[in-house]
Parts: structure tokens; sequence; C-alpha cells
């Protein structure tokens, strides 16, 4: 369902559920310690589900690693058969890379599959982190107690107006007829994308200033600040509203120079943590290799611009959850570049060659016997062969001269019956054809 706050998706919706639940429990704790921030619940969940993906990655670098000690061999292969297109060279080089994926101990889909992995993980951490009342108990309840007050004086109307195509779309269709579950949640949405002057004109449209949970007031009024607005300010700035919008409508600068640094702090962190990434080897490198290359530089120079663009129209949490992912992963990465120093990677070829041409032997071994056999086979159709066409010839295969044409055929068929008539009068013409 759209208006559902949570994610169905299949896959996405599946691992966002369990990082839902982490999240859940991260925010959880810092309640029971007097301190529920969502700021600070994002930093801490970007801090475990990075340690949780931390084999991962380690395995990912690891491959491209041997990928590059392998790729001036795997160039030499390719320029040896450059201009030589026919079957034999094609499959001779195909065989000849194969034998090197397999000393190097890696294979072509490794990094895919390992990319494979991890875009749902990440895709499911961006909808965590846009929808917490949907994941995050403590938050969806407060929400929800709004939702209920506004579905009981105007619910679907409310949805029409929100300015949201897909909800406006569904509640055009269904109207009031939809389920009231669906329109709690479908509300819960949109209160949840509304900048702090929006949802303060909801509030007092609606008169939700004295609502309650857990004998906590919900929103912020002249007297007393809400759950809300204590859940969503982090060191000054509401995590819900954008960098622009906090700059636009900030009342001192301190918010205004928070508001900037969070989409500056996006772009410096990714820039750092890339070039704390391996780097590949750009020396001999074959023209598609350089424009690969190339393409790389250039799109590592782009995205970390690219993401403090965003971060100006997105919520604030998101930027943060960019700038705290970076830096765990730009710690990580110091971490792992310190492992990888005191690797020995010859002493891992070495192994992978080893284990490789062990295989290599067992397959060849297997081959052989089914080569043999596939001539036994071969060998025994043509006396049968030989055997039909020259009837007198005496063969080496003694079980074969029961299949000789002019001796009668053993069937099971009774004595003096017609079949065994019919079977003598077929075995009669054929020798008096033969003859």
């Amino acid at each position: 369902m759209i208006l559902l706050t949570q994610n169905e998706t299949p896959i996405i919706g599946w691992i966002a559920r369990l990082l839902g639940l982490i999240m859940n429990g991260i925010f959880n704790v810092l309640d029971f310690i007097g301190i529920p921030n969502i700021g600070l619940a994002i930093i801490l969940f970007t801090i475990v589900v990075n340690l949780l993906m931390l084999p991962l990655t380690i395995r990912q670098q690891k491959f491209s690693k041997l990928s590059a000690k392998m790729n001036p061999e795997l160039q030499a292969i390719n320029a040896k058969y450059k201009n030589k297109k026919d079957n034999e060279s094609m499959m001779a080089q195909q065989q000849e890379i194969q034998a090197l994926y397999a000393k190097y101990g890696v294979s072509p889909s490794g990094s895919c599959l390992q990319l494979l992995i991890q875009m749902p993980i990440l895709f499911a951490l961006y909808r965590v982190i846009q929808s917490m009342p949907a994941y995050v108990t403590k938050i969806g309840d407060s929400f929800r107690v709004l939702a209920n007050k506004i579905n009981l004086v105007d619910g679907a109307d409310f949805l029409r107006n929100s300015g949201i195509s897909t909800i406006q779309s569904v509640v055009n269709t269904y109207g009031k007829s939809m389920d009231n579950g669906n329109l709690i949640n479908g509300i819960v949405d949109v209160l949840n994308k509304l900048s702090s002057t929006d949802l303060a004109q909801v509030a007092s449209h609606y008169n939700l200033s004295q609502l309650t949970y857990n004998g906590h007031l919900i929103l912020s009024n002249s007297n007393a600040r809400g759950l809300i607005d204590i859940y969503n300010n982090f060191l000054g700035l509401n995590m819900g509203d954008s960098p622009m919008y906090l700059i636009r409508n900030a009342g001192n600068w301190g918010v205004v120079i928070g508001a900037i640094l969070i989409p500056v702090l996006s772009a410096v962190t990714q820039w750092v943590n890339v070039k704390l990434m391996p780097q590949a080897d750009t020396g001999n490198k074959d023209d598609a290799a350089s424009s690969m290359a190339s393409s790389m530089k250039m799109m590592n120079m782009i995205m970390p611009l690219f993401s403090a663009w965003l971060c100006f129209s997105f919520p604030a949490g998101l930027g943060l959850y960019w700038v705290a992912g970076s830096v765990v992963r730009s710690i990580q990465q110091v971490v792992i570049n310190k492992h990888f120093d005191r690797m020995d990677f010859e002493e891992i070829i070495q192994k992978n060659s080893s284990k490789s041409t062990k295989k290599l032997e067992k397959m060849k071994k297997q081959q052989e016997m089914i080569n043999a056999y596939a001539n036994m086979n071969t060998k025994s159709i043509q006396k049968r062969a030989n055997a039909y066409q020259n009837p007198a010839q005496d063969t080496e295969d003694k079980p074969l001269q029961s299949l000789e044409p002019d001796q009668p055929v053993k069937t099971n068929v009774k004595s003096g019956s017609i079949t065994e008539k019919a079977n003598l009068v077929k075995q009669y013409n054929e020798q008096n054809n033969r003859k």
C-alpha cells in the first residue's frame, strides 16, 4: 500500500525492517538514559551498521587489491590475442584468463556480486532515515496522536491537500472508504515531511498544541518544548528541516552556520573517504582501461559535490547520516589500510595458485576419465555396427555374437502362438533379402 509508512518492497523492505529494529533499539536506549535525540541516534546507527558491513567491505577491498596485482598479466593476455578473432584463439584466450583468475583467487563477477549485496542495504538505510516514525516506536506514536486528531476532523481532505501526488491519487480514488489505519499512516507520512513552519500552521488549524503522549506535550508552545522538537533538535538544528529551509528561516547566525556546515562536511568527508580508498595502478593501461580510470576519477570528484547539492534540499537528518557515514568509513579505511599493509599478498597469490593448480589437475583427470569412457562406448557401438554389416566375420567382442542377424532372436512369446509364427516369417524374409 502506498500509504503505509513502512516500506513493503521485497528485499529492500525486509532489510529496512531489520535496520529499523536496530534504530528503534538505539533510540530506546537513548530515551532510557534521558537523551532521546534523532541526530545522536543517526550517528550511533551509522556506526553500528558500518561495523556490521565491515567484513563485506574488507572482502571487497581485498578483491580490489588482488585485481590490481593481476591487471598487468590480464592486459598481457589481451594484448597477445588482440588481433586474433578465430575460434581457436578466442577459446585459448578464455582458458588463459580463467587460469589467471584462479591463480589470484578472484572472479570476473566478484566485485559486482558484492555491490549487488550492498545496494539493497543502502536503499534500506535511506528508507529508515527518511521515515523515522515508521520504524521508531516512540516517534511514530507521538505523530499518531496528532494524526488521530486530524483524522477525526477531515483526514481524507488533509491528505488531498498535502501536496504529495501519490497520496492524493489514492485518496481521490478511494476517499472515505479507505481503511482508517491507512489514513492514519498517510497523515503520519505527511506530518513527518512538513517543515517546522508548516507543522505549526497545521497544529494551529487542528488545535493540536495541547495534545500529549505519555504525559508530555507533543508540539512546542510558548510555555514548553514538545517531544517532536526535543527528538529533532541536534546542536540547535532541526533534523526534519532542510539546510536551505534553516538558512532562509534562521533566527540567528549559529543556525545558518550549522545549516551550511552539513552539506560542506558531506562533500569534504566523502572526498577524504575516496582519497583513503586503495587507488588502482595508472600505468601500462590499454585505451579501454585508461578511459575507465578517467571516468572513475571524474565520478570521484563529482559525487561529493552532488551530495552537497542534495543535502541543501533534503532533511538535515539525512545529511547528518551522510557525514557520519563518511567519517566512519574513513576511520575504517585507515584501519583496513594498515591491516592490508601487514598482509603478504604474494603469499596469498602463491596459495591461490597452488590451489588452482590442484583443481586444474583434478579437472584434467576427470576429463580424461570421461573421454576414456566415451571412447569405450564408441568402440562398442562400432563393433555392433560391424557385426550387423559382416555377420560371418569373427569379432573379438563375443557377447555381440548373439546380436547377429542369422541367429534366431530369443523371445518370451508362447510356443506355437501367432506372435512366434510372425517372428519366424520376419526372420525368413530378412535372410532371403540379404542373400
